[in-house]
């Protein structure tokens, strides 16, 4: 098929605008390329495509969007790379961020499901000498659930903007962690939730030691393998690229619109690192609602809230409502990639997206309601 003139015009403004720097806002004037969907009875197939539609635009540069339960909906639309304008790829790896939190887990309510940890064993029992002794024992479920009390500890910039000049450099999770013990608790464990990656971090080291195995190869062989999730990986250390085919992330950092997607996230690690597709990401969803990814009863440890004030997180799962539904679901952001997984409980509508949003650290409130409420319309 002959691309349309108004292609032609937005393909020539993008490469035109970034022949001198990074591109400006007026290049999307239009979407590179028609929207691409396919659907069954079921969907809000209207809206989905509507939402869409007309990328790239100020907020993304592409989107991925799989819907599925009762009647199913594909939709992809956008650029994979705004200095070519080639059509955004609708089998693109990508970084889901804290998605990787469900596999982390996941892996732990299998070894929990075992006998191999027990759910009120403590970090201290697992792994001594990682906490001081002005921490009160924090027990695994604590970690599962946010309430552990431990601090965030130190990043390389809170912001894509801080960030961005150090974007290569190592900032290990030992060191997350260290940092984050030398500043002592926050709170008592079990009193508060406050959602953070120390907790997911820490899990990471819990599963290696009980497992003598490093976190990847558990997660690959006790989740990956058996759904058949076979464009799931980790980066290989502090490897900053995604490999395979993939869209590029940008983020607006001074009015530009810059580049993101190369990016060492060895610092996240089993709370952020996963690079996937969305393909993969449904199949993980469906395995877990369904029961065979982690068995009952550890299963009811993902949609349990603790008995804490304001708590939203089961294990790392959050109760969403949208539309009457009560959505259970894990959002991620990577600079330049914005990512949801969300169903409802008996699966009748499932949920998966990523979106190469331009400002994917922000809150995400707008982005979800552009790509996520309509998945739940009806």
């Amino acid at each position: 098929m002959r691309p349309s003139r108004r292609s032609i015009l937005l393909t020539t403004a993008v490469v035109t605008a970034l022949a001198a720097g990074p591109l400006a806002a007026p290049a999307f004037a239009a979407p590179a390329h028609p929207v691409s969907a396919r659907a069954t009875a079921g969907p809000d197939a209207e809206a989905l495509a509507a939402a869409i539609a007309g990328l790239p635009d100020h907020d993304a540069t592409a989107a991925l969007l799989r819907v599925g339960g009762d009647g199913s909906w594909r939709g992809t639309a956008g650029v994979r790379d705004v200095r070519t304008g080639a059509r955004a790829l609708e089998n693109a790896r990508f970084r889901a961020g804290s998605v990787t939190k469900v596999v982390t887990a996941s892996v732990v309510l299998q070894l929990a499901a075992e006998g191999r940890i027990d759910l009120d064993g403590t970090v201290q029992q697992y792994l001594p000498g990682l906490l001081t002794k002005d921490f009160a024992p924090i027990t695994v479920r604590q970690l599962l659930n946010y309430t552990s009390g431990l601090r965030s500890g130190p990043s390389l910039g809170d912001t894509v903007e801080d960030g961005y000049p150090h974007r290569f450099e190592t900032l290990t999770p030992r060191q997350v962690v260290a940092a984050s013990v030398a500043e002592g608790p926050a709170y008592a464990p079990g009193t508060q939730q406050s959602y953070d990656n120390i907790h997911y971090t820490v899990l990471g080291m819990l599963i290696e030691k009980v497992t003598g195995d490093s976190y990847a190869h558990q997660a690959a062989v006790r989740v990956f393998r058996p759904l058949g999730m076979r464009h799931s990986s980790f980066p290989v250390g502090t490897d900053p690229r995604i490999h395979g085919p993939h869209n590029r992330g940008y983020d607006w950092i001074d009015g530009k619109l810059v580049d993101v997607t190369d990016w060492n996230m060895s610092d996240r690690w089993a709370a952020g690192d996963l690079i996937s597709t969305t393909a993969d990401l449904e199949r993980l969803l469906v395995g877990l609602f369904g029961g065979r990814v982690v068995p009952e009863p550890q299963l009811q440890e993902m949609f349990t809230l603790p008995d804490v004030p304001g708590a939203r997180y089961g294990a790392a799962l959050e109760r969403f409502e949208a539309n009457g539904k009560v959505i259970w679901g894990k959002t991620g952001s990577r600079p330049g990639y914005a990512t949801v997984i969300a169903a409802t409980r008996n699966l009748s509508r499932t949920l998966v997206y990523s979106v190469n949003s331009t400002d994917a650290k922000g809150d995400g409130l707008a982005i979800a309601q552009r790509f996520a409420y309509p998945a739940f319309n009806r």
